[in-house]
């Protein structure tokens, strides 16, 4: 069993005020604990008890969503800590740990470092401290977007880096570079990162993984530079380094502060691979290196491309679970005879069921458009680097690009015939965020018949009761309001607006590029993942729960006048118009009208308003 040295101890961040005395007393505290991979080291919402230690192995943090999605945080590797908050509270832990690879920490329990109080208070004011400012520092790259504030703490230490503008100093812990700083400082306008969008920053890694490869092929990059390139992309592919990437969604210059964040974290990491320390350029670089034959006019909408088909294919299967739901109710309320409306007005009986196979199949339609729309994303500009000539890159290079991209992928994406064209063009994304506003709008109507439907529940059509979310106001007690549906009705409006945004960027491009793609992307994500969102809070926590009022459905039918036109062809519309006038003034329902006047059998009657025949 490994015991915790004093030289671990001294290159801890916490711990590097403490004297030898000190470290001794530490030891004697800590606990060395063994993690498989996949091993929950704590978990969201239980007691914060113990401070953790890493002495070696990788560690991820995460955070579970309401639907039970995991988003990744951060990682912590050898000489990171974890857990520090125990050690101030024993507030439930906002975030789960899990081991990635076999790994070994110690950890110092709430009740040992408690202890240290009554023994060495002094001691224990340093630590204290220490873990104050740790805190400090990560909440503030919590405010200042770095994600998350389980982000790597920054210990002071700094690098100096050069660009056209001059020398800068970036922190040490921070992949970025001088240029993610300047776009940092230049850019927080929707204080929305990159980072937020993980198939976008996946999409990017994969354009400079192909970009690597192509070169190396062709010679232009070293194999042991290409290697540590393409080491670097498979870590940030495979979920790592992520909270790096801080520029933000809306920026200007057409995309460049996006794909130079990529470029310098992955040269800095690729850097790390070499044995170099991050910032020494001249063994790989940004743009030299990472960015060869490339330009962020080919690779960035490349990757939003890439990107967009990703989160399409998840879009569509949130799509397919809600369809499916209301599809199971169709079967459900296949029985439950009901009045149509048209025009707010009774027109004639169908089922509740067939309410609800008609938006199982409205919604149903939306996934062949949206695959449609997204097909054409196949078509990308790489290679064709500032304008679509092709300048600064090798003949060969945009063949060999798209082989590798292909691969990595696993889409069949093409090069544009025309690259010159293709640079310029955002037809494709115009066509999709045009689909995406399609399902909006069917949506939103699907959502305010939802609330029709379930109004009341003593005064208004009450024919379905939807799941009681939450209280609905703070002064008329029992009233419960169709919240969901509200909600999914505001998603709606805002994707529906992102479109105009889309379709104005897009008439905004000039000559041979077009400047607002950043604008573009923003809005295209932001709608997808809203749409997400909203469908599955839709789905689990509204239709999944819906139920049918039978008896109010049945009496609206029998007193309703639409039943007469189910008469129309025996009777004629002359006849039937009389009858539903006098079935109106007198208050008196249609079906005794008819046997009184003797204009049919009651047996012919009977079989004329058969609800099975009538629907």
């Amino acid at each position: 069993m490994s015991t915790l040295t004093e030289a671990f101890i001294g290159r801890i961040e916490l711990f590097k005020d403490l004297n030898l005395e000190e470290c001794q007393l530490l030891q004697e505290k800590a606990e060395a604990r063994s993690f498989e991979p996949g091993e929950l080291i704590f978990a969201e919402h239980s007691p914060r008890k113990y401070l953790f230690l890493l002495e070696h192995g990788e560690v991820e943090l995460f955070k579970t969503t309401p639907q039970g999605e995991e988003t990744r945080l951060s990682f912590f590797r050898e000489r990171d800590f974890l857990g520090e908050g125990a050690l101030m509270d024993d507030y439930p832990h906002s975030t789960s740990a899990r081991a990635l690879l076999d790994t070994r920490a110690f950890r110092i329990s709430r009740e040992a470092f408690f202890s240290m109080f009554e023994e060495h208070p002094a001691m224990a004011m340093k630590i204290l401290s220490r873990v104050a400012r740790v805190v400090s520092r990560r909440m503030r790259q919590a405010s200042t977007r770095v994600l998350n504030v389980g982000a790597q703490y920054v210990s002071g230490r700094t690098r100096s880096e050069h660009d056209l503008l001059g020398d800068r100093e970036v922190p040490h812990e921070f992949y970025y570079g001088v240029q993610t700083l300047r776009a940092l400082e230049n850019f927080n306008i929707s204080g929305v990162p990159l980072a937020v969008y993980p198939v976008l920053v996946q999409a990017l890694t994969q354009v400079k993984l192909a970009a690597a490869r192509a070169n190396a092929d062709l010679g232009l990059l070293s194999r042991p530079v290409a290697d540590a390139i393409e080491q670097a992309c498979q870590e940030i592919i495979g979920g790592k380094l992520h909270s790096h990437f801080v520029v933000d969604m809306i920026q200007g210059g057409a995309g460049t502060s996006t794909n130079m964040n990529a470029n310098e974290v992955i040269a800095n990491r690729a850097l790390e691979i070499l044995g170099y320390e991050k910032g020494q350029y001249e063994f790989c670089h940004p743009n030299n290196h990472v960015n060869l034959s490339q330009s962020t006019n080919d690779a960035y909408p490349t990757a939003l491309k890439l990107a967009l088909m990703e989160s399409n294919e998840s879009l569509v299967k949130v799509l397919s679970r809600l369809t499916a739901s209301f599809r199971e109710k169709a079967d459900q309320f296949a029985k439950v005879l009901k009045m149509g409306r048209t025009q707010l007005q009774d027109a004639v009986p169908m089922t509740l069921g067939q309410s609800f196979a008609a938006w199982a199949t409205t919604l149903e339609e939306e996934v062949e458009r949206l695959e449609q729309n997204a097909a054409l994303f196949l078509e990308v500009n790489l290679g064709g680097t500032a304008i679509g000539t092709g300048i600064n890159a090798d003949p060969a290079y945009g063949p060999k690009v798209m082989e590798h991209l292909r691969e990595i992928s696993g889409l069949e994406v093409c090069q544009a015939p025309d690259l010159v064209e293709a640079t310029q063009d955002t037809g494709s994304f115009v066509m999709y965020s045009s689909a995406l506003k399609r399902l909006a709008v069917k949506l939103s109507k699907v959502c305010n018949d939802l609330r029709l439907l379930s109004s009341g529940p003593r005064t208004g059509i009450n024919e379905i009761n939807l799941p009681a979310m939450q209280p609905g106001s703070s002064i008329m007690p029992g009233k419960v309001n169709p919240v969901i549906p509200e909600v999914v009705n505001q998603i709606a409006y805002k994707v529906i607006g992102n479109d105009l945004t889309v379709a104005l960027a897009a008439e905004a491009g000039q000559l041979e590029l077009n400047v607002m793609e950043p604008v573009i992307a923003q809005s295209l994500f932001e709608s997808i993942e809203m749409l997400k969102n909203g469908m599955t809070t839709l789905q689990q926590r509204c239709v999944e729960g819906i139920t049918a009022n039978e008896e109010v459905c049945q009496q609206q039918v029998q007193r309703s006048i639409g039943v007469v036109t189910a008469l129309v062809p025996r009777l004629g519309y002359d006849i039937c118009s009389r009858l539903a006038r006098e079935a109106l003034e007198q208050d008196r329902g249609v079906y005794e009208l008819v046997l009184e006047q003797e204009l049919l059998s009651k047996e012919e009657l009977d079989h004329l308003l058969d609800p099975e025949r009538m629907v």
